[in-house]
């Protein structure tokens, strides 16, 4: 059992060495606008997502860009062997992942003295990298 174990420890520990992780927290923007964003990216090979994030409109995208040349350059200090990889397109945004961070609840007045709630929404990004699978 000991030796299965260990050969099953090296495989997970493979894998993890061909992935690379980026975070990015309390981004102030709701998570609803952050998705549209990443679902534009998501799956898409690293160079081409960088061009759409680039040249897309939305404000989120600022910030994703920023992350993912962030992942991207962990994922270059992992594999510093294997950055032909990079530039061949083999490696891909595997996934984007926006979670909702902290709200922070503010009041404004409303008529007939009333209060109206506000909410400033936040969210969590986080990005992993991969090399595209080998097609047979």
């Amino acid at each position: 059992m000991g030796k299965r174990k260990k050969l099953m420890a090296d495989r997970l520990k493979e894998a993890k060495k061909q992935t690379a992780i980026a975070k990015l927290k309390d981004v102030p923007t709701s998570p609803r606008k952050m998705r549209l964003v990443a679902d534009t990216v998501r799956g898409e090979e690293v160079n081409h997502a960088l061009d759409l994030l680039h040249f897309s409109k939305k404000e989120a995208s600022i910030r994703l860009e920023k992350l993912l040349r962030s992942a991207i350059a962990n994922w270059e200090a992992k594999n510093q062997d294997k950055s032909e990889q990079l530039e061949k397109g083999n490696v891909i945004v595997k996934t984007i992942m926006v979670d909702e961070g902290r709200t922070l609840k503010r009041i404004r007045p409303c008529p007939q003295g009333r209060a109206g709630r506000i909410r400033k929404r936040s969210n969590h990004v986080t990005i992993i990298l991969d090399v595209k699978p080998v097609e047979e």
